[in-house]
């Protein structure tokens, strides 16, 4: 078994606190923090210890892992932690901070002289919490030792796209893939809300495509979640999803390709949470089809 390390992980939401349960299952020892602290309190009972601030998580830690709402919290946070950062730490970045955000992280770790891996995850709340991620990592060989036990507790597999975190190679990588998976959402929402509009059962359409290149076992899990009532807890939110849209529409913009379904993506993510479903799973863009004042029952039958 791998020697213990003491990894800090700053951010416990719906990843950040499956990570690092996982990570205490691992045998290593866990210092926890989150802004809001009774989001972080439960992983007490895992064995967690959980922190007032972020430098008292990250003191003496192996291994920092940040996985925050974007880029400028992380920042924020990461300074807030500087005091007691130690010199020659690892840092697994793994929020999803755009690429400009993570030229910013990856500026300040080179001022504290931290050892700095670019590694967002590809997954929602049920691979997190089974250790089944994937992880898209970029960061120098020496030090991989260190950083690969922690890919290894919260991931089923791990991606290399460079040995430069700096550059950014998988943060661009998670944007990629991330435009797939938002855009395969919004279809799905869309789907349930023309079937509701046009009186058509959604199984019907589920019935045309079965079995076929059409199909998709993602479709059926998120149509699956608006149609059963499942959308809290949410496995990915709304909020972060739009998010994350506007992260590509912003990485297209500066490369010089417009992106117009991740941008319309964006506004039906805003839409819905403006009408209340940001903390919902974002199957939940779904009621963004409706008027505000739609008086009829939203759901599908």
């Amino acid at each position: 078994m791998t020697d213990k390390l003491t990894v800090s992980v700053l951010g416990t939401g719906i990843m950040g606190a499956a990570m690092a349960r996982n990570l205490v299952k691992a045998g290593h020892t866990v210092r926890a923090w989150n802004r809001t602290r009774p989001k972080a309190e439960p992983l007490a009972a895992d064995g967690a210890l959980v922190t007032d601030t972020p430098a008292e998580a990250v003191r003496d830690a192996d291994v920092v892992l940040t996985m925050l709402y974007d880029g400028p919290a992380t920042l924020d946070v990461m300074r807030d932690a500087a005091p007691a950062l130690r010199s020659g730490a690892v840092w697994m970045q793994s929020t999803t901070a755009g690429i400009e955000g993570i030229a910013d992280l990856a500026a300040f770790a080179r001022e504290h002289d931290l050892v700095f891996y670019d590694a967002p995850v590809l997954g929602t709340r049920q691979p997190a919490e089974a250790g089944q991620l994937t992880v898209l990592a970029a960061g120098p060989v020496k030090g991989r030792e260190t950083v690969t036990p922690v890919f290894d507790a919260v991931g089923a597999r791990t991606v290399w796209t460079g040995e430069d975190g700096a550059a950014g190679t998988a943060t661009r990588l998670k944007l990629v893939a991330n435009s797939w998976v938002l855009a395969v959402t919004n279809a799905a929402s869309e789907v349930l809300a023309l079937s509701k509009a046009l009186d058509v059962d959604p199984q019907r359409f589920f019935e045309v495509i079965d079995g076929g290149p059409l199909d998709m076992g993602y479709l059926r899990a998120k149509t699956g979640l608006v149609l059963n009532g499942g959308l809290t807890p949410a496995q990915f939110a709304v909020t972060t999803a739009a998010k994350d849209a506007r992260l590509i529409v912003a990485a297209g913009e500066r490369h010089g390709v417009r992106l117009d379904v991740a941008a319309a993506s964006a506004e039906r993510f805003e839409r819905a949470d403006a009408q209340g479903h940001g903390d919902e799973d974002m199957a939940a863009a779904y009621f963004a089809s409706f008027a505000e004042d739609f008086e009829e029952d939203k759901a599908p039958e």
